[in-house]
This record gives structure tokens, C-alpha cells and sequence, in this order.
């Protein structure tokens, strides 16, 4: 397995306490494997991707583990993880667009990256440049400002970037969310290629676009509450979810050459639990139309067929 997580617990510090934004999670991800993660805001989603880096002050470590290739990651403590950042786990942040420097050449600032780490830049600028080619960027980019470039432009030397030095597993946090269509499909596409020419392993694609998820990952994952609600191949979990919040979801999701007289489009009725004092049980029965008193006792994540994992007590 490439990436293997074990109840994970990670808080966030507040002046009202502390925020339990992810709640015991555990699931694997299979070499060359690309998983969508999906949920609504404050599900969680960019905090697990976060997590697995160790990027936010905030954070709290509060129990579990993360492997990547057999190795533990020390998510509990920063400074140990330097040496695991963008070589073994790598990060294409939210609003990577404003990730660069604005005073910094382009190449100025991968060159200090890569000191950093202990990597040379004259030795990996070959390779530098065959990827910013593979994502139609032409080499004089690298003496540029980033001021000068287009977000799209952007976009994708914070990719080449979070790729140069191969990482096991890359986060890709909502890469899309800031890009018009058609750039979206590009930048999906090259991450998808990225994969197959194996400068990553196995990724973990975080968006709130499901119709962009079912497009390039080969499974889905879906959150809730700080709580892993269903997991499936992603043909499945299109076409056979078994989770109502899923269910729910997808009913969401506008149909192509549907009307608003044939079907109006709706939402999730209600709101997410506040994480400073979730409730017990089932943390989105007040929300779904199944709920009972068995959904009072939390469900556990379970295998339902193979591959195909749900936490529902109706899943069956």
C-alpha cells in the first residue's frame, strides 16, 4: 500500500476549545491509485489533506497514524517531518495560485526550494524543464515574476513544483476551485499524467466538484462531520451510492438536458454539526431522511461488498 491511515484524530485549538475536525478516520490508498475526496465545507476534507503534510500551526495530533510506503510519518511533530516533505508527500495547496512569492523570479524561488532540500538546482533543471513542457509552459517561465503569469499559468508551475522530486503520495486541495472550465480539464488531465509517468505514486484529489472526481479518480471518498461516510470505486459510488448522504449529493448535482420544470434542483436540507461538541451517534441522522433510534450508536465503517465501504447503519 502506498498510503495506509489509521484512526486518525486531528483538532484544531480554539479559544472555545478544541474542534474535532477529523474524528477516527482510517482508509488505504493503493499504489497508482487517484482518490477524490468529496463533502460539503468543513467536512473535513482539506484538513485530512493538510494533516498528512503537517502544514497548519493550529493543528493537534491527537492520535493515530499515517504510513506512506511502510514508513510512519511524524505528523505529531513538525521539524521530523521536513525530510519527508515533497520527497515521500507533497502538496498542490489551496489557492496555489497565491502560493508564490511575488518577489521572487520563478526560478529563483525553486532554486531556494530545492536548497532546502538539500537537492541541486543545475541538477534537476533538465528534468524541470521537460515538465513545465508537459504542462505547455516554455522554460523562459522560470525567469519570470509570477505577476506575470496567468492563474492557469500559475496553477501549473505549483504543480511542476510539487512534483519535481517524485513524492510517494501528492494532495492535490482543490486545485480547480479558482480556474474557468476549460483550464480546469487541462490541469486535471496533466495530474492524471503526472500519475502515469509515475512523478507520483498515488495522489489524493480534494475538490467539491464530483462531476470533476468522477472524471479522473479511480475511487471516491466521501466526508462528513469529520467522519468517513463511504468509499467506493468511483463507477460504483456514481451509480450504486449506498450512503444517504451521498444519495444526496448526487440527487444535488444538475442533470445535462433536465429542466427546471422537470426537476428542480436541491440541496442537502439542514446544516453540518458544529465539531466543538459533536453529537453522538451518527453524525448526520438529523439531517437524514432514514434516520431512527439505531442511529443513535455510531455505525462503524464497514466493507459492504468489496472495496465498496460505508458507515450506515441502512447501507444494507
Amino acid at each position: 500500500m502506498s498510503l495506509e491511515v489509521s484512526d486518525l484524530r486531528v483538532y484544531y485549538q480554539t479559544l472555545r476549545g478544541d474542534v474535532r475536525a477529523l474524528d477516527g478516520v482510517s482508509f488505504s490508498l493503493a499504489d497508482g491509485e487517484i482518490m477524490g475526496l468529496v463533502g460539503e465545507s468543513g467536512s473535513g476534507k482539506s484538513t485530512l489533506g493538510k494533516s498528512l503534510i503537517r502544514l497548519d500551526s493550529r493543528m493537534r495530533h491527537v492520535g493515530g497514524s499515517v504510513r506512506v510506503n511502510d514508513t510512519e510519518l511524524p505528523i505529531g511533530n513538525d521539524p521530523a517531518m521536513n525530510p519527508f516533505r515533497f520527497h515521500e508527500v507533497s502538496l498542490i495547496p489551496q489557492y496555489a495560485m497565491s502560493a508564490l512569492n511575488p518577489t521572487r523570479r520563478i526560478g529563483r524561488m525553486i532554486r531556494e526550494l530545492l536548497g532546502s532540500r538539500g537537492v541541486q538546482y543545475s541538477a534537476v533543471r533538465p528534468e524541470l524543464e521537460r515538465r513545465l513542457a508537459l504542462v505547455g509552459l516554455e522554460p523562459d517561465v522560470l525567469r519570470r515574476f509570477p505577476i506575470e503569469l496567468s492563474g492557469g499559468m500559475k496553477q501549473r508551475v505549483v504543480m511542476v513544483l510539487s512534483t519535481l522530486l517524485d513524492p510517494a503520495l501528492l494532495i492535490a486541495d482543490e486545485v480547480t476551485s479558482a480556474l474557468d472550465v476549460s483550464t480546469q480539464r487541462a490541469v486535471s488531465e496533466a495530474l492524471v499524467e503526472f500519475r502515469d509517468r509515475g512523478y507520483v505514486s498515488s495522489m489524493v484529489f480534494v475538490s467539491h466538484d464530483l462531476a470533476l472526481v468522477a472524471q479522473i479518480a479511480d475511487t471516491t471518498m466521501v466526508m462528513y462531520a469529520g467522519k468517513l461516510a463511504e468509499k467506493a470505486p468511483t463507477a460504483t459510488l456514481v451509480s450504486e451510492p449506498r450512503h444517504p448522504y451521498t444519495r444526496m449529493l448526487l440527487h444535488s448535482l444538475p442533470e445535462v438536458g433536465v429542466t427546471i420544470d422537470e426537476r428542480r434542483q436541491e440541496g442537502v436540507a439542514g446544516n453540518p454539526p458544529g465539531l466543538l461538541d459533536p453529537p453522538t451517534g451518527c453524525r448526520f441522522r438529523a439531517r437524514c431522511p432514514l434516520a431512527d433510534d439505531t442511529c443513535a450508536t455510531e455505525p462503524p465503517f464497514v466493507d459492504v461488498e468489496p472495496d465498496h465501504w460505508v458507515a450506515c447503519w441502512k447501507a444494507e
